[in-house]
């Protein structure tokens, strides 16, 4: 999610919770993202996390504020190397085998698969699945209520990450009963049909 105002974030975690949801990404994409995880950070029903971290310096805020992951759009070994030093666990991302390979060899085996759709989604990850059987993938950037399931149904999908339950307008406009209507639609859409 990305936060303009962290006066908003403890709202926002009731509303994401209430909807079944139990971990986030904050992005680092406004000068609101330490405060926001700040703010959410002690929950016990919430596990915070800090995303869009570019450099060993945003991995410092972001522990210092409580954040209990990292997650990057690319992968940066100054950034992977500070998350180790510090125990923090790190997701890069990875759209290539090249970088899976370099998240392979900095001792990783999860990394974030991004923009997903743009970059072949389903088919892509499972191409990509066969000769790195040990790595899992977070796919996000076109996931949707709609395709969520088809991603979560391949073994290597760790999990899956999407902004369209905290769109700009929702967060702008306090619409948190929207926010958790659409979190409880994508934690159902993500359960398997019985």
């Amino acid at each position: 999610m990305v936060l303009e105002d962290a006066a908003s974030a403890p709202a926002l975690a009731a509303a994401l919770t209430a909807g079944g949801l139990r971990a986030i990404e904050v992005t680092f994409r406004t000068a609101a993202a330490a405060d926001s995880i700040r703010a959410m950070s002690d929950r016990p029903d919430l596990l915070v996390g800090a995303g869009t971290v570019l450099t060993p310096a945003q991995v410092d805020e972001a522990a210092d504020a409580g954040a209990r992951f990292v997650v990057s759009p690319g992968f940066s070994p100054a950034v992977v190397r500070h998350c180790q030093e510090r125990g923090l666990p790190v997701f890069p991302g990875a759209a290539t085998a090249t970088e899976i390979q370099m998240a392979l060899d900095a001792g990783l085996t999860t990394v974030k698969f991004f923009p997903a759709e743009q970059l072949g989604g389903v088919k892509m990850i499972k191409a990509l699945a066969a000769p790195f059987r040990s790595v899992r993938f977070i796919p996000t950037g076109g996931v949707n209520t709609g395709n969520l399931a088809d991603y979560l149904a391949v073994p290597a999908v760790l999990a899956v990450g999407g902004t369209w339950m905290v769109a700009p307008a929702l967060l702008a406009e306090g619409r948190w009963d929207e926010v958790t209507r659409l979190t409880a639609a994508a934690v159902a859409a993500s359960r398997p049909s019985a």
